[in-house]
C-alpha cells in the first residue's frame, strides 16, 4: 500500500471510530432541570412583561460595530500592496478614529454604566 492509500484508510477507521464512540459516551438521563425550557434567563413559566433594561441592547450594538470594524480592518495589512498604500492606511485610520471617539463620548455621557 502507498502512504495516500494509508492515510485514507487510518482517516476513515478513526472516523468511523469515532462517530460510534459518540452514540454509546453521552449520558442518556436528563434531569428535570434539563427538561425545563429556557429562554434567555428569565423565568418561561411567569408573566411575559417583565421590564427589560435597553442598556442590554447597548452593549449588543456596541459589541457588533467593534466586532465589524475589526472585520473591515483585518485586510490592512494587505493594503500595503496596493498602488496608494497611504490612502487606504488614511481612510482606516479615520474609521478607526470615528469609532473610538463615538466610543468615549458614550462612555463619557454614562451609556456604559450599569448602575443608575
Amino acid at each position: 500500500m502507498n502512504l495516500l492509500t494509508t492515510v485514507m484508510l487510518i482517516t476513515i477507521l478513526l472516523s468511523i471510530i469515532l462517530a460510534l464512540v459518540s452514540f454509546w459516551m453521552p449520558q442518556m438521563s436528563p434531569d428535570p432541570e434539563k427538561l425545563s425550557p429556557y429562554e434567555c434567563g428569565f423565568d418561561p413559566l411567569g408573566s411575559a412583561r417583565l421590564p427589560f433594561s435597553l442598556r442590554f441592547f447597548l452593549v449588543a450594538i456596541l459589541f457588533l460595530l467593534f466586532d465589524l470594524e475589526i472585520a473591515l480592518l483585518l485586510p490592512l495589512p494587505w493594503g500595503i500592496q496596493l498602488t496608494h498604500p497611504t490612502s487606504t492606511f488614511l481612510w482606516a485610520s479615520l474609521v478607526l478614529a470615528l469609532l473610538t471617539l463615538g466610543l468615549i463620548y458614550e462612555w463619557l455621557q454614562g451609556g456604559l454604566e450599569w448602575a443608575e
